[in-house]
Parts: C-alpha cells; structure tokens; sequence
C-alpha cells in the first residue's frame, strides 16, 4: 500500500467516524425505519464513504497529518 493510499484510508476512516457521530440521531431514525433491511447497509457506508470525494488528495492529508501529533504525544505520555 502507498503513501497516498495509506492516507485514504486514514482519512475516510476518520470521516466515517466523525459522520457517524455528527449524523448518530439521523442514522438512528433510519437504522429504525420500518422499510430499512440488513443488506441496505452497505449502501449507506458506501454513500457515507462518497463524502471523502469532497476532499483533495492534498486536504486529506493534512487532516492525517494534523492528527499524527496528538496521537503520538498521547502515546509518550503513556510511557
């Protein structure tokens, strides 16, 4: 795996998390929804995922790389 695609994965990893908790009553509501079934999942991952095409390569990275510091520092602390 590359650089960049190691940083994709970072990023909509990051993404997918911070979507999640913005949008956790939205997700609910349809989680609960009478007509959602099991295999309409994937589908709403993939459309959470289509969200990271409104970042450049270059402003994913920066995202990464800005969250590099506080998790190295928290790991020194731990030590």
């Amino acid at each position: 795996m590359t650089s960049k695609d190691t940083t994709a994965a970072d990023f909509t990893s990051y993404y997918l998390q911070q979507s999640t908790k913005e949008f956790a009553e939205d997700l609910d509501k349809i989680r609960s929804a009478d007509d959602f079934k099991g295999d309409a999942l994937p589908v709403l991952v993939k459309s959470l995922q289509q969200g990271t095409s409104m970042f450049s390569p270059a402003d994913q990275k920066r995202v990464v790389d800005a969250r590099k510091p506080a998790a190295s520092s928290q790991g020194e602390s731990d030590s």
